[in-house]
C-alpha cells in the first residue's frame, strides 16, 4: 500500500515546492506522474517546470503529448499512469484515488489559505486512513523546512 503524504502549503505555493521535490524523486530513480485539477492548471505547471531555475533541468512531458510514456515526469489531469511512475502528485484540487495499489508514494499537496482544499485536503486524509494507507501531515516551518505534525 502506498505511503500518503499531505503537503499543506502556508508559505509558499504549489509552483515554488514542486519542482524541488520533483527532482528529488528523479534523483531517488522513481517515475513520477503529477495530476492537477484541470487541464488549464496542468498547462500553466507544464510551462512553469521548464522556467522555473536557470541552472537546473527537469524533464517531464504532458498528457497531450505522444511520448508520454517515455518521460520520468508525466503530467496529467485525470487518473492514470501514462509513463509507469511509483510516485503521484496531486496538485491544484486533484484528489486522493480511491486505489492505491501501484504507488509507492502518493503526495496531496493543498493551499492552506484556501478553504476548499482545507476541506478537499480533510475528505481526502479520511478517505486514506480507511482505505489502511500509512498517511503523514506535513507543514512548512518558519525556516521553509518540511517538518511532520501528525
Amino acid at each position: 500500500m502506498a505511503e500518503v503524504l499531505f503537503y499543506h502549503l502556508q508559505r509558499q505555493p504549489v509552483e515554488a515546492v514542486l519542482p524541488g521535490l520533483l527532482l528529488r524523486s528523479l534523483e531517488r530513480g522513481w517515475r513520477v506522474v503529477v495530476e492537477a485539477g484541470d487541464e488549464q492548471r496542468m498547462a500553466a505547471l507544464d510551462d512553469h517546470l521548464w522556467t522555473f531555475s536557470d541552472d537546473s533541468f527537469l524533464p517531464h512531458g504532458s498528457a497531450r503529448e505522444p511520448d508520454i510514456a517515455s518521460q520520468p515526469v508525466a503530467l496529467v489531469c485525470e487518473p492514470g499512469n501514462p509513463n509507469n511512475a511509483n510516485v503521484r502528485f496531486l496538485v491544484h484540487g486533484a484528489r486522493a484515488p480511491d486505489d492505491l495499489s501501484g504507488w509507492k508514494r502518493v503526495v496531496l499537496m493543498f493551499d492552506g489559505a484556501d478553504e476548499a482544499a482545507l476541506s478537499a485536503a480533510r475528505e481526502d486524509w479520511r478517505k486514506v486512513k480507511a482505505l489502511g494507507a500509512d498517511a503523514t501531515y506535513w507543514q512548512q516551518n518558519d525556516q521553509g523546512r518540511w517538518e511532520k505534525k501528525a
